[in-house]
């Protein structure tokens, strides 16, 4: 996989996009690669971005580790490897057990799940792939989280199928060319395998 956009650096922003680009490095674990690579090339909408995704990744109502979850939820449903190779490290310092994220990364439902974790994966994937949420699991999920944390959870969940466009379409690939974490798996496959 050969990665479609240079990678940026900072002395060649204009002076107008470093104050951003401070922030980034400030919370970024792949500096200004990753996504960043590509949202930089539209500044105005990388500042969007960025304070989006800072809400949904450290101000969100949703726990971490619950949310870390269903930002890995998305990178499998979408094949996306940087996403869960960036990811699953967060996760694991979130909580998540890797019981749970070896069974989600091939791609099925994981058998060890905490009761709120087994809530947010049906929620999410049932969102995901179905674009919908039954009547009983939206109230069992209210009753449960509370409606902010709901909405929180289905933003993220939609915010995330944007992440995993944008560095699939880029073709962004693992830091010094690291193993590709996932078996990229044809989406009826893996709508298959999850709702099982």
């Amino acid at each position: 996989m050969t990665e479609r956009l240079s990678q940026i650096t900072y002395a060649e922003l204009p002076d107008a996009v470093r104050p951003l680009a401070d922030d980034i490095l400030k919370v970024s674990s792949a500096a200004l690669g990753g996504p960043y690579n590509a949202l930089l090339r539209s500044p105005d909408m990388a500042r969007r971005c960025f304070d989006f995704l800072d809400y949904l990744r450290f101000k969100t109502s949703v726990n971490k580790r619950l949310n870390e979850f269903a930002i890995l939820i998305q990178a499998r449903i979408s094949n996306a490897q940087y996403e869960w190779w960036a990811h699953e490290i967060i996760g694991r310092k979130a909580g998540l057990s890797d019981a749970v994220m070896r069974d989600l990364q091939q791609c099925r439902r994981p058998t060890t799940m905490q009761a709120d974790e087994r809530l947010v994966y049906d929620y999410c994937v049932q969102l995901s792939l179905n674009h919908r949420v039954p009547d009983a699991l939206w109230q069992e999920a209210v009753d449960h989280m509370g409606e902010q944390a709901v909405i929180d959870l289905t933003v993220l969940s939609g915010t995330y199928v944007m992440v995993s466009m944008l560095l699939n379409a880029t073709q962004v690939g693992i830091p010094n060319g690291g193993v590709l974490p996932l078996e990229v798996l044809d989406p009826v496959d893996i709508r298959q395998r999850l709702l099982a």
